[in-house]
């Protein structure tokens, strides 16, 4: 599949570390550091401008060994980009961990996924056909 990017960035562009990475690094775009605090959240800014065909959305994921090793993260993750989105792809990031974090011009901050998606027409009905779940939710199973 091939999606048109402007990469007003002063990096490479985004790629899959492995052949079958579902997610492709994303990195930060900085005229300066950014000292994250303890439970702050920031936007960061990528230099980065997609054109997904309909159909498409870019998910924004946070990447797992910044997560674990230093609590940073995605705030609203996964972010959604729509198709129709032309503007900057910018990352809000929250730092979940006890201490600073500095993020650094070039840091690769989260990751990328392209995914279909389906827009659905609502079929209004007053009865839903029954399943052996049924209504059982959060914890039913008792596992």
């Amino acid at each position: 599949m091939r999606v048109k990017i402007v990469n007003r960035s002063k990096h490479m562009l985004p790629r899959y570390s492995t052949n079958l990475s579902a997610g492709m690094d994303i990195r930060a775009n900085l005229d300066r550091e950014i000292v994250l605090r303890p439970l702050q959240r920031t936007l960061v800014k990528t230099g980065l401008f997609i054109e997904l065909p309909e159909g498409y959305e870019a998910q924004i994921r946070p990447r797992s060994g910044l997560a674990l090793k230093s609590g940073l993260t995605v705030l609203n993750s996964p972010g959604t980009i729509d198709a129709d989105y032309r503007g900057e792809i910018g990352i809000i990031m929250v730092n979940l961990s006890e201490k600073d974090f500095v993020i650094n011009d070039g840091e690769r901050v989260c990751q990328m996924v392209i995914a279909r998606h389906e827009q659905v027409s609502w079929e209004e009905v007053e009865v839903l056909n029954e399943t052996e779940r049924g209504s059982g939710g959060f914890g039913h199973t008792g596992k």
